[in-house]
Formats: structure tokens, C-alpha cells, sequence
């Protein structure tokens, strides 16, 4: 019986005791995840006069933050006024940029294109151009080619940093090949604001204009209003992102992304793009007006909320798809969408799609044109809970349908909603 109890004692599990608690923390060489709370930390203003770096365009506003960054962080504030962009300003980790709301608007300058007049090919760090008029040392450039023979697109951005008459230098190598055979082409597109692998990131209280109707597009997947690329831990609140001739809000690979108290409107792209791979992003309170799509959610987010947000006047409020699993979307407007209010998308099957997603208090006011769908489940969707939401059509004319299942979706559950005049 001793021997019995003692092997007992021996193969159960040790009980793991949890470490002291770091109540009074001090700042340790390294430590990045637990710090004090400093009531003070550094900030520099940027402003058209009396401000401490002086100045209306990227440069001013670039040379704050990379000061902050190489200090080891702080908040840049950028002073009412109207600052005109002519490449990116790129965002460094740990330096916060603030405005004043509506008095502080940056706004992209007008772009231009043209062909390249010489062929590069990817090791080479410099590129011709057939007309060279409208470029500037400085300028943020888009380089684009479509494969003659497979079609494959090919978009890098870079810096022009020098030039001997049409003959540029840029800030990289190309690292892909631009031929004239592949139409390739040259523009000064770029996001307003641009973050690459950086982390603990606030931006507050801009507007942030791309002057649609002068600057030729740049999708998504490349740029935005705000662009960010393998980043974390981003709190984007109180910007207005609009007019873009492309996204609003787009971030790729992106983790812990907050956009809270926005605007995201009139831009020919999607308002907010959680982009691929992107997880548990927030989106709250915000107001997407007059975009191409409201939220559309890429490929594989998963774990996000969208919550009160008022989605209105887009071809479609939201869209869902290729792998967004066990998402909540509750207590939003979605009002005025001119195809469809909430659409999960066919994908490429079952395994492709965007399962386990809850739709909850929401409220569908005027979507969709006449016959059509508020939520269209295409595809091979599974496991979707649709409860307690209103619907109400107020414009009479072909009879709308308030959600449609598609013949390959499966445990589409509808439950304690309301409709009127449908």
C-alpha cells in the first residue's frame, strides 16, 4: 500500500505557482513589456510658425518622428494647418502622431505618371524615365509592369534621391525586373501614412485627404490614407480618412489594430480593410460613408469585433470571406448599401470560407436595389448566427429579400430578428 501511494505522489503533477506581481516597476535596460507610467515623456510640434520643427510637408513631419525614434519614442503633434504630402510620411515604433481634429489636414499632392524610357532589371537601383517632368527628388514613386505573357503584376514603391536629368536613383533596389516590353510605368502614388514592421502605434485626431479626383489609383494592398505592413498594436482614433483613390484605413498582416471614432469616406477602395492574415483588429464607433465597401474583411482575419458603427451609403456595408472565421459583428447601422448590406463571399469552397461569424444587433435600414439581398450567404459558409437584428426597407418597389442562403451553405442559424416592410 506505502509503495502504491508513493508512485501516486510521484506521477501526479506539480501545481505551477505563479510569479510575484511587478507592482512598482522600474524602467530596465530591454524591458519592453513592463515600464513605469511616466507623466511626462518627450514631444516635439510641427507646425506652419511658432512650433519647434517649422514647415507644411512630409519632411518636417518625417524629420519629428525619426528624431523621436532614435530618442526611443515620444509624440509628434502636428499643429493646425494644412501640410501637403509628396511621399509618404513613415511611421517609426513607439512615436505617437496627434493632431487638432479638423484644423490639422494632410493632403496628397497630385500625381503624375509616365512610362519608363529604359529597361531596369532587379539589381539595379535606378530607373529612366521618358518624361522626367513633374519629379522631384524626394518624391514617393509607385512602379508598376503587368507580365505580357502571364499577366503577374508587379507594384514597388521607392524614393527618388537623386537624379542627372531623367535618370533617377532610388532610396532601394528594385528586387523585380521593369521592362518596356511589360509597359512598365512610373507615378507618384503612395499612402499619406505608412507603417513596415513597427509596433505601439497612436494616431490621433487628423484628417487625411487623398485627393481623389488628381491622383491616379493605388489599391489596398498597397497603399491607403493609412497603410500599414506587418505591424502591432495600433490605436488609430478621431482621423477622417477620405477621398482616397483607393482605401481609407488598410492594414496587411496586421495584429491588435484599434480604429476607433473615425471617418472613413468617399474613397473609390473599401473604408477599412483588415487585410489578410490580420488578427483580432477592432473596429468601433466609427462612421464609413460613401466607399467602394464599408469593412471588408480579407483573407484569414479572424477574432475581430466591428461595434457601432454607422456603415452607410457604400456599394456594400460589409464583406466577409476567404477564411474570416469568429468574427463579432454587433449593434451597427448599415443603411443605403447599393448591392448588399452584409455579403460572406462564395470563396473557392468550404474550406475557403468565412465560418463561425455572428451577426447581432444590428440594425439593416434601405439596402440593397429592388428584389435583391440585405445578407447574401454565398458559397460553402457554415456555422453563421444571425440574431436579433432589424430590418426595415422603407422605399417600396420589387419586394427585397432580408437574407438568402446559398445552396452549399450549412448551420445558418436565424434567430429573434425583426423585419419591416419586406
Amino acid at each position: 500500500m506505502k509503495r502504491f501511494l508513493l508512485c501516486l505522489m510521484i506521477a501526479a503533477p506539480l501545481l505551477a505557482a505563479e510569479r510575484p506581481a511587478v507592482t512598482v516597476p522600474r524602467q530596465t535596460s530591454g524591458d519592453t513589456a513592463v515600464q513605469p507610467k511616466w507623466e511626462e515623456g518627450l514631444r516635439i510640434t510641427v507646425g506652419l510658425k511658432d512650433a519647434d520643427i517649422v514647415g507644411s510637408d512630409q519632411r518636417t513631419i518625417q524629420a519629428a518622428v525619426d528624431y523621436l525614434a532614435r530618442m526611443g519614442g515620444g509624440t509628434v503633434h502636428l499643429k493646425a494647418g494644412t501640410y501637403r504630402l509628396r511621399n509618404a510620411v513613415y511611421l517609426q515604433s513607439g512615436v505617437n502622431l496627434t493632431g487638432e481634429g479638423d484644423k490639422t489636414v494632410l493632403i496628397k499632392e497630385p500625381s503624375v505618371m509616365t512610362p519608363l524610357k529604359l529597361d531596369s532589371d532587379w539589381y539595379d537601383q535606378e530607373i529612366t524615365l521618358h518624361d522626367a517632368s513633374g519629379f522631384r527628388v524626394g518624391d514617393g514613386v509607385c512602379l508598376r509592369a503587368k507580365d505580357a505573357k502571364t499577366g503577374r503584376q508587379t507594384v514597388i514603391k521607392r524614393t527618388l534621391v537623386a537624379r542627372s536629368g531623367n535618370r533617377f536613383k532610388l532610396d532601394k533596389a528594385l528586387r523585380e525586373n521593369l521592362w518596356q516590353m511589360n509597359e512598365a510605368t512610373c507615378a507618384t502614388l503612395f499612402p499619406l501614412l505608412s507603417g513596415e514592421f513597427v509596433n505601439d502605434v497612436r494616431i490621433e485626431n487628423l484628417v487625411l485627404d487623398g485627393n481623389r479626383e488628381h491622383n491616379a489609383e493605388l489599391d489596398g494592398n498597397y497603399a491607403g490614407c493609412i497603410f500599414l505592413q506587418d505591424c502591432n498594436r495600433f490605436h488609430i482614433s478621431g482621423v477622417t480618412a477620405r477621398n482616397n483613390h483607393g482605401d481609407g484605413i488598410s492594414w496587411q498582416i496586421c495584429h491588435d489594430v484599434v480604429v476607433e471614432n473615425c471617418v472613413s469616406e468617399n474613397n473609390s477602395g473599401l473604408g477599412l480593410h483588415p487585410g489578410s492574415g490580420s488578427q483580432r483588429p477592432i473596429i468601433r464607433n466609427s462612421t464609413l460613408r460613401g466607399n467602394d465597401i464599408g469593412i471588408f474583411f480579407c483573407w484569414g482575419v479572424k477574432h475581430g469585433l466591428a461595434e457601432g458603427n454607422q456603415i452607410e451609403g457604400n456599394r456594400i456595408g460589409i464583406s466577409i470571406g476567404h477564411r474570416d472565421t469568429d468574427n463579432l459583428v454587433t449593434g451597427n447601422t448599415i443603411r443605403g448599401s447599393k448591392v448588399n448590406g452584409l455579403l460572406f463571399r462564395p470563396e473557392r469552397g468550404p474550406d475557403f470560407a468565412g465560418h463561425r461569424n455572428r451577426i447581432e444587433k444590428n440594425r439593416f435600414i434601405d439596402n440593397a436595389p429592388e428584389g435583391g439581398v440585405v445578407i447574401d450567404i454565398q458559397g460553402g459558409t457554415e456555422a453563421i448566427t444571425i440574431s436579433d437584428n432589424q430590418f426595415t426597407e422603407t422605399r417600396g418597389g420589387k419586394a427585397r429579400e432580408a437574407v438568402k442562403q446559398g445552396p452549399e451553405t450549412k448551420r445558418i442559424v436565424i434567430e429573434g430578428s425583426k423585419s419591416q416592410g419586406f
